[in-house]
């Protein structure tokens, strides 16, 4: 993420180091505003609204810690960078605990500095972003679709790995249909013996003639019948399905009377069925029923830009919990270059027990990843361990750019070379020596 057409306050008191924080901030294309004592900060934040926040913990008329807490109580805060000197650092941190973004402590490297920026302004662009799946183009496209199809009355069918979010797109499609005020009910199909399934979607009649049992189907009433794993249904259990897909008929196991299905069927799976279909382990019939309308999530790991932003929305949800209430600028980039083969629901759970058993302020890497933490000496690390040396993490941080540069320029060498402030030998040379090869043009 670069910095450029951002804008940046800058509120520091010292000439010299407020001077050199405006000059690199300005060669790195931002806008800055340069507030000297904190009556003018306060000044400049009811007025305007930068991106994020460079402030000093000392200042001439106040402290930084006031004027945060002061402003914080009135009006909604951008992201805000402390600069501290050694002794301040608790004070810091402390701030942090109550919203603020992050500190670096002096002497520092300017680098530091817009490092940390650039991960605070992706992190709150994440936060503040409307979309409700995730802020990545993958998650948007795949709301966009949920969105088309919201008011339709077809089955849909929602695969992707475990855990990726498929159960979350079936209840946000519920959500935004005009089904909502009706009952989403969620039928784990492999928890449930294949002997009891169809009694329990379908229900049955009981010892007497007025005793019976509601079944999946009915309780849905008009909203949404939810089959999570649609593969582990038997084949004799899919023909009847297929039925009330058809014809929004069924009847209760030992009842007489027909039953009107009122409501929509969404199907989540993480198997290929089209190879089921082919190996002759799931119907073709039922299967083109209910794929009329498919959606694919895609898995967390070619998403990365959705890290953050569903790291800020689970910690957001565990606020009056004892424990941190934000991770670390290095625990965000950790975690975004971590592959994370139990996708969100593994994010989720990491993180949840990083907040419970930190020590510290902050959810440090440690936290998130203590299975993979690096061995002392020269013992080998585990293949999939969270800490790379710096040259592979520069190597990756510009893998990941030049992708998201050729994504959204559909392949085109020369407008993504200019997206990234290069020339386009330079991303030719980058392309061949990171292993990026493809149909670009």
């Amino acid at each position: 993420m670069q910095l450029e057409g951002f804008f940046i306050a800058v509120i520091e008191d010292d000439p010299v180091m407020g001077e050199s924080l405006v000059q690199s901030l300005k060669l790195e294309g931002c806008d800055v505003d340069w507030w000297k004592t904190g009556e003018e900060a306060a000044r400049g934040l009811r007025a305007k609204s930068p991106d994020a926040v460079i402030c000093d913990i000392r200042l001439p008329d106040t402290t930084g810690e006031a004027l945060f807490r002061d402003q914080a109580a009135v009006m909604p805060l951008p992201p805000f960078l402390f600069v501290t000197a050694y002794g301040d650092v608790d004070q810091a941190v402390s701030l942090m605990r109550e919203g603020a973004g992050d500190y670096v402590t002096k002497p520092f490297d300017i680098s530091l500095v817009i490092a940390r920026l650039q991960s605070l302004i992706r992190r709150n662009s994440a936060t503040r972003a409307g979309s409700a799946l995730g802020v990545s183009r993958e998650m948007k496209q795949v709301e966009e679709t949920l969105r088309r199809i919201s008011d339709h009355t077809s089955p849909v069918l929602v695969s992707g790995e475990t855990g990726a979010g498929k159960e979350i797109c079936a209840r946000f499609l519920h959500a935004i249909s005009s089904r909502s005020k009706e009952p989403f009910i969620a039928v784990n199909c492999a928890a449930i013996a294949a002997e009891m399934m169809e009694q329990e979607i379908f229900g049955y009649r009981g010892a007497s003639a007025q005793a019976y049992h509601r079944g999946f189907a009915e309780r849905a009433r008009g909203g949404v019948l939810f089959l999570d794993e649609v593969s582990e249904l038997s084949m004799s259990l899919q023909a009847k399905l297929l039925r009330l897909v058809e014809t929004r008929e069924y009847h209760r196991l030992g009842g007489e009377q027909g039953m009107v299905f009122h409501g929509r069927i969404i199907c989540s799976t993480n198997q290929d069925l089209q190879e089921m279909v082919r190996e002759g382990r799931f119907r073709e019939d039922f299967y083109y029923r209910i794929a009329g309308m498919s959606i694919e999530v895609p898995p967390l790991r070619e998403r990365p830009d959705d890290i953050p932003w569903l790291i800020s929305l689970f910690l957001e949800k565990l606020k009056g919990r004892a424990g941190p209430r934000s991770a670390s600028s290095q625990a965000f980039e950790v975690a975004r270059s971590y592959s994370w083969p139990g996708n969100v629901r593994e994010l989720r759970n990491r993180l949840e027990r990083a907040a419970a058993l930190a020590q510290g302020a902050l959810i440090m890497p440690a936290d998130f990843f203590p299975d993979l933490a690096v061995i002392s000496g020269d013992t080998a690390r585990q293949s999939e361990r969270p800490f790379a040396t710096l040259s592979e993490a520069r190597d990756d941080a510009e893998r990941r750019q030049i992708v998201m540069a050729l994504k959204e320029t559909d392949g085109h060498i020369i407008k993504a070379a200019k997206l990234l402030g290069v020339s386009r030998t330079t991303l030719w040379e980058k392309m061949r020596r990171l292993g990026l090869e493809g149909d670009f043009r």
